[in-house]
C-alpha cells in the first residue's frame, strides 16, 4: 500500500491522503517522499487551483516514525534531506487546507502548520510531545506555532508536551474552524472548491501576501501587499471579475 494516496474530485480540487492507518499515519522517509512527489506535481498541474491533505478519523498524523528514527544518529540526520518535504509545501503556492481528525501530534501538528488553513474535527487533539521522547521539535513546531499562537501558549505546548483540544486550538488561533469530525473532510473540500472558483492570479499573490507578513516589517510589507495588488490590474481575470460585478452576472475567471 502507498503512504499516501492522491484524489482529483474535481471542480480544481485536489486530495491528499495520509495512508498509514496501522501506524496512526506516522510520517516515515516513505511518506515524506511521496508527500514531495505530489506536491511538486500539483504546482504545476493547471487542473488544480487548490489542495486538502488529510488522514483518517483516528489520526491526520501521529507524529514521526518513532521505530524509523530511533535508530538514526545526527549524521544520519544531516545526510538525508530531512526537510524536503516541508520545502514542497512551504513552495507551493496554491492554497492548501488541513483536514484535521484525530491526531495532529509532532510533525502531524507541523504538517498541518504548514498548510494555510485548518479545519479540525471537535474530536482533533494537537501537540509537540517531542521533548517526551528526548527530543524537540525539528519541522517548524517552535518557529510557526510561536507566531500562530504566541510565545506563552507555545512554550506551553513544546515544553510540556501536553495536548490540546479543538475548541482550545481555536481559542489560541491554532486552527480556522471546529466542524463535526465527520464534516471535517467535506467541508475542508467545499473550502477548497471555493477558492478554486476565484482568480488564481488573485490567490497566488494573496497567499504570498499573508505569508510575507511573518518576515517583514509592517511599512515593508505593506509596500509588499500594494504591488500584489497593482499587479494584479493588469490581468484578464481583474478585467472580467470587475465587468462582471458592474452587469450583476457570474464572471469566468481564466488564470490569465
Amino acid at each position: 500500500m502507498p503512504a499516501t494516496i492522491l484524489e482529483k474530485p474535481g471542480h480544481g480540487v485536489a486530495v491528499v491522503r495520509l495512508n498509514r492507518p496501522e501506524a496512526r499515519n506516522a510520517i516515515n522517509l516513505e511518506m515524506r517522499a511521496e508527500l514531495t512527489a505530489h506536491f511538486h506535481a500539483l504546482v504545476v498541474d493547471a487542473d488544480v487551483r487548490a489542495i486538502v491533505i488529510t488522514g483518517d478519523e483516528k489520526a491526520f498524523v501521529g507524529g514521526a516514525d518513532i521505530a524509523e528514527m530511533s535508530t538514526m544518529d545526527a549524521a544520519d540526520h544531516l545526510s538525508i534531506d530531512m526537510m524536503n518535504v516541508w520545502n514542497a509545501i512551504r513552495a507551493c503556492p496554491k492554497p492548501i487546507i488541513a483536514a484535521v481528525q484525530g491526531y495532529a501530534l509532532g510533525g502531524g501538528c507541523e504538517l498541518a502548520m504548514a498548510s494555510d488553513i485548518i479545519v479540525a474535527g471537535v474530536g482533533a487533539r494537537f501537540g509537540q510531545p517531542e521533548v517526551r521522547v528526548g527530543i524537540m521539535p525539528g519541522a517548524g513546531g517552535t518557529q510557526r506555532l510561536t507566531r500562530a499562537v504566541g510565545k506563552f501558549q507555545a512554550m506551553r505546548m513544546v515544553l510540556t508536551g501536553e495536548l490540546v483540544g479543538a475548541a482550545e486550538a481555536l481559542g489560541m488561533g491554532l486552527v480556522s474552524e471546529v466542524v463535526a469530525d465527520a464534516e471535517v473532510v467535506g467541508r475542508a473540500i467545499e473550502i477548497a472548491r471555493r477558492i478554486a472558483e476565484l482568480p488564481p492570479l488573485a490567490i497566488v499573490q494573496a497567499k504570498e501576501s499573508v505569508l510575507a507578513a511573518d518576515n517583514m516589517p509592517l511599512d515593508a510589507g505593506l509596500r509588499y501587499e500594494r504591488k500584489g495588488y497593482q499587479l494584479l490590474f493588469s490581468t484578464d481575470d481583474q478585467k472580467e471579475g470587475m465587468k462582471a460585478f458592474l452587469e450583476k452576472r457570474t464572471p469566468r475567471f481564466k488564470g490569465k
